[in-house]
């Protein structure tokens, strides 16, 4: 355990104006604290905290860090209150404790939403201070170095994994190389020891029969850029065993098959030297294709810089070497420690690149529903390989790899993107789920009509993007279902006879737990209540009596009237109802404008559209209560599908006259399915856009006309 003049010493040698008085005084408070609590090994409790605080020495991190790494745990372990803190110490350092304090539980907290509702709470604090979260990674990297003294093994199993997943990732995304790789190793060995066993057995066999191959290679390496006139300091390393590991899995090959298990760091004093030296190896060793990156000229969103290449070095020894200069260098191992940008702003996040990140974290944080939700999304944002694109005026946009012009579009501003409407990427118009590659330019067209797509949500990446579709989807479905149910309940009165009125049911709210006339009317809408329930609730002498609610019989007798004389008044308009929030058209039957249709209310999700003759409507004949008179809106003018069954002759060029005539009756295709294919016809079902049933009608008279067509019908199942 680090002495106090130890630790004293340490911080003033690289800040010798640090408030040595101050940290002697905490780690006194903290010694005293504590007292004679232990941890899990035996040792002292004490000695956590002050092995924390040499850990962010290391990063030569102020004495406010210090301090508050010394006294993390006391507001949550001890006596010791807020209250003192902010008097023995100061404002500040009582503001940094309570936001690491906040924190402190989080890997004893298995249930998952616990574990999100922490997450939420660490990105608020590192929001205001960046020294929060500095001083829980060093926090976490100590806990995980005496991990294996827990002996509950679920416990040290969900700490590793909440390691892996959270906190590796952000020490990645502030630049903290060091400590992310130590996190994601110690994860490692406690996820999947017998892994970590062989290729820790297997690299030590390689050093056995290598004997000193990498200080050949340096020596080597030092020569030939010596020789060209590069001032450069070369240093040499093998990859951990996750990183080893994670390429296996990434490449899927063995680990024979991996040669690159060596990494060579080449330090210089400028820019120019790198590019310089980086040239000097190519022209001495083959490179290795499509290994080289230039992280000089677009930086990691974490600000990494550095170039990296792949070459078959000496000995034809395939090797990584990473070139950068010194002040590079001390970044990638420093991260954000290396700005001091803290010392400027008072920790506030809000300029630097490599920021905005925590910034869209924040964004996701304000759109998310719950904090499940929160922490889905965030694992999104962390979680990815990067690629960088380029607006129209040159500006960097990084997003996750797998990411299309929808993320794009939210990467540049949350309104681009709940506008997009297109997208050109390097000049030609592309499917807005097309993925994105390194260098592409993306050019976002966008209209004030448009808002975000439900369907977007199926190929977005990035957690900013899905948090705002799903905010959108989960506005709009309650607009939707309060909609719905209002028209339900209008309806349900009027066949007891009675006109509806909010004042009517606002009696009822507290039965149904509901706080406001619109939270009771989007239960109705999804299905949750029924308009039986609210009205027997509101006249209680109904209960009593036979239900007045139109049994099955009857609803499709009213539908069967000859004409179209249909009683309109009990129907339930879908006019304003847009089709996959409240109100779901049946796949079995794929109801149309001029469908006599009929509601089945589900649970949960609305309304299902099915047409009357529909065959699955069976199912629900002994549940009256679920089946809703509906009515087209007469003003709909929307493409809607209708699905036809064809069979069609084995011929050349049948399949151009069926698109042919569907496109001249103004039909178009959405989807097409061969079911069976013999040697003289094909079986076929084919989903076709249009207004109506007429419209449809028409395209299969003109379909029956085609000579190729041996039978076309309306599919109903």
């Amino acid at each position: 355990m680090m002495r106090q003049f130890e630790l004293v010493e340490r911080v003033k040698s690289y800040d010798p104006g640090a408030d040595e008085d101050a940290i002697n005084r905490a780690y006194v408070f903290a010694m005293k604290m504590h007292g004679s609590q232990l941890r899990a090994s035996g040792d002292p409790y004490f000695s956590h905290p002050i092995e924390v605080a040499g850990i962010l020495t290391k990063y030569r991190l102020d004495a406010s860090s210090i301090i508050t790494a010394l006294l993390h745990d006391t507001i949550e372990d001890t006596p010791a209150t807020l209250e003192d803190i902010e008097r023995l110490f100061g404002r500040e350092i009582g503001r940094l404790v309570d936001g690491v304090t906040k924190l402190n539980r989080i890997e004893l907290q298995s249930d998952h939403a616990k574990q999100a509702e922490n997450l939420r709470k660490l990105v608020l604090a590192m929001s205001e201070d960046i020294r929060v979260l500095l001083v829980k990674l060093a926090d976490r990297m100590h806990n995980m170095r005496t991990l294996h003294y827990i002996k509950n093994p679920d416990k040290r199993r969900r700490i590793a994994m909440e390691t892996m997943e959270i906190y590796a990732p952000l020490a990645e995304r502030i630049g903290m190389q060091g400590i992310k790789m130590e996190l994601e190793d110690l994860a490692f060995a406690e996820l999947h020891p017998d892994a970590r066993g062989s290729i820790v057995a297997r690299l030590s066999f390689l050093r056995e029969q290598g004997g000193d191959l990498i200080s050949r290679i340096l020596e080597e390496l030092r020569k030939i850029l010596g020789e060209a006139g590069v001032k450069a300091t070369v240093s040499g390393r093998e990859k951990t065993p996750y990183s080893i590991w994670q390429k296996m899995q990434r490449k899927n090959v063995g680990f024979e098959q991996l040669s690159d298990i060596m990494a060579f760091r080449v330090a210089v004093d400028s820019i120019e030297d790198c590019y310089r030296a980086l040239g000097v190896i190519h022209s001495k060793y083959p490179m290795v294709p499509n290994r080289f990156k230039d992280y000089i000229s677009t930086p990691k969103p974490n600000g990494y810089r550095s170039l990296h290449t792949g070459v078959f070095g000496p000995e034809r020894h395939r090797i990584e070497v990473q070139i950068r200069t010194v002040e590079m260098h001390e970044v990638s191992e420093l991260g954000v420690a290396a700005h001091w940008k803290y010392k400027q702003d008072g920790g506030n996040l809000t300029d630097g690149r490599q920021y905005r990140w925590l910034r869209e974290l924040l964004d996701i944080l304000e759109h998310a529903s719950n904090p499940e939700e929160f922490l889905e999304h965030t694992k999104l944002e962390m979680f990815s390989d990067q690629v960088f694109c380029f607006t129209p005026k040159g500006d960097l946009i990084s997003l996750p790899r797998g990411a299309c012009p929808v993320d794009f579009a939210y990467a540049v501003h949350s309104q681009v993107g709940d506008t997009c409407v297109g997208a050109k990427v390097n000049g030609r118009i592309m499917p807005l789920r097309t993925q994105l590659q390194n260098g592409d330019q993306v050019d976002i067209i966008t209209s004030k009509a448009q808002t975000p797509n439900p369907t977007w949500e199926r190929f977005v990446v990035t957690g900013k993007a899905r948090a705002r579709i799903r905010r959108y989807i989960r506005t709009q479905q309650r607009a939707q279902y309060t909609e719905l149910g209002r028209a339900i309940l209008v309806r349900g009165f009027r066949q007891e006879g009675y006109d509806f009125t909010e004042k009517a049911v606002e009696g009822v709210l507290r039965i149904f737990k509901a706080a406001t006339v619109d939270d009771l009317l989007a239960m109705v809408g999804e299905g949750t209540l029924t308009s039986r329930d609210v009205v027997s609730s509101v006249f209680p002498e109904l209960k009593n009596q036979a239900s007045r609610v139109d049994n099955v019989v009857a609803l499709k007798a009213r539908h069967k009237a000859s004409g179209d004389k249909k009683d309109k008044g009990n129907a339930v308009p879908i006019k304003g109802l847009i089709p996959g929030m409240a109100m779901h058209f049946a796949g079995c039957c794929h109801p149309l404008p001029g469908d006599r249709i009929v509601g089945i209310v589900s649970t949960g999700r609305g309304v299902t559209i099915h047409t009357i003759d529909c065959e699955n409507l069976e199912q629900f004949a002994d549940q009256p209560e679920r089946w809703l008179d509906l009515a087209w809106d007469e003003a709909d003018t929307d493409g809607h599908v209708g699905r036809i069954d064809l069979v069609v002759t084995n011929e050349p060029g049948a399949f151009g006259a069926i698109s042919t005539v569907i496109a001249k009756n103004m039909g178009n295709i959405t989807n097409l399915k061969i079911t069976n294919r013999t040697t003289d016809f094909f079986e076929m079902i084919i989903d076709i856009e249009v207004r109506d049933v007429k419209h449809l009608t028409n395209v299969i008279a003109a379909l029956r006309a085609t000579p190729a067509i041996n039978s076309v019908d309306r599919a109903r199942n």
